[in-house]
C-alpha cells in the first residue's frame, strides 16, 4: 500500500499515522521530548499530540519521566524491539538463502553463506552452480585462508582481529597469508573494496570472493561468497559478477535494517 492511499483513508487511519509518526520522533536515540517539543517538531496540533500520547502511554509504548515530565519509548517499545532482534538472531539462514539462490541461479556460480566462530569460518547455507562449474564446499575454513571470515574481520573490533590474527597463522597452501602485519594490510585493502578475496589460500584450485553481511548495528554478522575454480577469478574480476555479490549482500543486509551510516567507528580500518 502507498502511502497517498493511506492518506485518503478514513480518520482512523490519520490517527495511526500520527501515533507512528510520535513513536518514529523518539529514534535514534530515545531522547526525552515533551507534548510542546513533539508538536513543533512533526507540525501536528499540541492537543492532538497529548491525545495520543495518553492512548501510547497506555500501552507503556512511551513512559513519562515523574521529574521533567517529558516522554521517551517505554516498556512495550522495548519488548518490540527485542522480538525483533531474537527473530532476526535465529532467522539468518532462512532469510538469505532465497538471496544466495538468486545471486547462484544470476551468475551460474556456487554461492554460500559463512558465519564466523571462533578462529574459523563456518558453512551455513549454499547454493550449488550447475555442473560442469559445481564447487565442493567445505563446512569449516580457517578465518585467515577464507574469504568469508577475511570479509567479516576487516569490519570487525581491532580487538577482535587482534585475538584472532596475532598468533602464528597455518600455512594450508603456498598463497596462504600466515605473516599478521601483512594480513592487517590485507584487512584494510578488503575494507576499502568492499568484497574480500580468497586467491587458493584454502585450496589451491578454488577461488572465492566474500561481501560481509551488516546487522542493525552496523556489525558484520556473516558474508556471502561466490566460489569458483582458480582459473575463472580473473576474469570475474573484470566482470560486473563482484557488483552483484556486493548488491545481493546489501539487500541480506538491508532485511537486517543495516544502514550505512552506521559502520562501527572502531573497526580495524577506522
Amino acid at each position: 500500500m502507498k502511502l497517498s492511499d493511506i492518506e485518503n483513508k478514513p480518520s482512523d487511519y490519520s490517527s495511526v499515522q500520527k501515533a507512528i509518526k510520535i513513536l518514529l520522533a523518539f529514534t535514534p536515540n530515545n531522547e526525552e521530548m515533551g507534548t510542546l517539543e513533539l508538536s513543533k517538531l512533526l507540525g501536528l496540533n499540541k492537543s492532538t499530540v497529548s491525545r495520543l500520547i495518553r492512548v501510547l502511554a497506555h500501552y507503556d509504548l512511551l513512559q513519562q519521566d515523574d521529574t521533567t515530565k517529558k516522554y521517551s519509548l517505554g516498556r512495550s517499545a522495548a519488548f518490540i524491539g527485542k522480538a525483533v532482534q531474537q527473530s532476526l538472531s535465529t532467522r539468518l539462514v532462512s532469510i538469505a538463502q532465497p538471496f544466495t539462490n538468486y545471486l547462484r541461479d544470476t551468475i551460474g556460480e556456487s554461492v554460500c553463506l559463512e558465519v564466523m566462530s571462533g578462529d574459523h569460518v563456518y558453512l551455513v547455507a549454499k547454493a550449488v552452480g550447475p555442473p560442469p562449474l559445481s564447487i565442493s564446499f567445505k563446512d569449516r575454513i580457517p578465518i585467515h585462508a577464507a574469504a568469508g571470515a577475511k570479509a567479516i574481520l576487516a569490519f570487525s573490533s581491532p580487538e577482535v582481529v587482534e585475538r584472532l590474527i596475532n598468533r602464528k597463522l597455518p600455512r594450508l597452501t603456498a598463497n596462504t597469508i600466515t605473516d599478521p602485519d601483512i594480513l592487517r594490510t590485507h584487512l584494510m585493502e578488503i575494507r576499502r573494496q568492499g568484497v574480500a578475496f580468497d586467491r587458493g589460500e584454502d585450496n589451491i584450485d578454488v577461488h572465492a570472493v566474500g561481501a560481509p553481511i551488516f546487522n542493525h548495528n552496523g556489525e558484520p554478522i556473516a558474508a556471502l561468497c561466490i566460489c569458483v575454480p582458480a582459473s575463472r577469478m580473473d576474469s570475474y574480476v573484470k566482470s560486473n559478477i563482484i557488483s552483484k555479490l556486493k548488491e545481493t549482500a546489501a539487500k541480506i543486509s538491508d532485511r537486517f535494517f543495516y544502514s550505512e551510516n552506521k559502520h562501527l567507528s572502531g573497526s580495524v580500518m577506522s
